[in-house]
Order: C-alpha cells, then structure tokens, then sequence
C-alpha cells in the first residue's frame, strides 16, 4: 500500500475466505442435526429412578439450550460474518468501479477541454 495507491483488496483471497466460511457453515448445521438427533434419543441407562433422572439430563443436555441450541447459534453467526464478507466484498467493487467510471470521466472533460 502506499499513499498515491490507497487501499487494495485482494478479491480473490476475500472470495476464497467467503466460500470457506459457507462450508463451515455447512458443516456445522450437520453438526446440528446430529445433536439434535443426540437430544431426541434418551440414552439407555436402565430403569432405576437415578437412570432414569440421568438419562433425561444428558437428553436436555444436547437439546435446544444444550449443545443443539451451542452449534445452531454458532452456524447462525458463522453465516451471518460470512453474509457480512459478502456484501463487504460487493461494496468494494461497487465503489471500485464507480471510481473507475469517475476517473475516466474526469480524463475525458480534461481532454474536450484541452488538458491531456
């Protein structure tokens, strides 16, 4: 970067950071449904009241406020940085290409009014 250039994006590198961030995405919702699987099983403990107190314990342990509803919160924010990239990356080039249109029409006023 220097002062005459400003500020450079690696766009390619950006798109590859934003498709990295929608596989973790993707693999985390399974992450999700297999503790939501986990938390829909009661565990097999036996019968005895302590078992029985265990086993519906673990189940709560993985379901919505356990460990399903963790990972669930974890791929929405996953998504939502990734959404953020996204729209961060469509900003720049927006911005890159309105000041490349910019430039040109200033070079071209410059030059109708002799200047090169």
């Amino acid at each position: 970067m220097s002062a005459r250039d400003g500020l450079e994006l690696e766009l390619d590198l950006l798109g590859q950071r934003i498709t990295t961030l929608a596989q973790l995405g993707d693999l985390t919702g399974d992450l999700v449904a297999t503790a939501s699987r986990l938390a829909e099983r009661l565990p097999m403990l036996g019968t005895a009241p302590p078992a029985v107190h265990l086993a519906m314990r673990l189940r709560e342990a993985a379901g919505g406020s356990g460990l399903a509803g963790e990972v669930e919160a974890t791929e929405r924010e996953v998504r939502e940085y990734q959404q953020m990239l996204d729209e961060a990356k469509t900003k720049y080039q927006d911005h890159e290409q309105r000041s490349g249109e910019d430039l040109a029409a200033g070079a071209e006023r410059g030059r109708e009014r002799g200047r090169p």
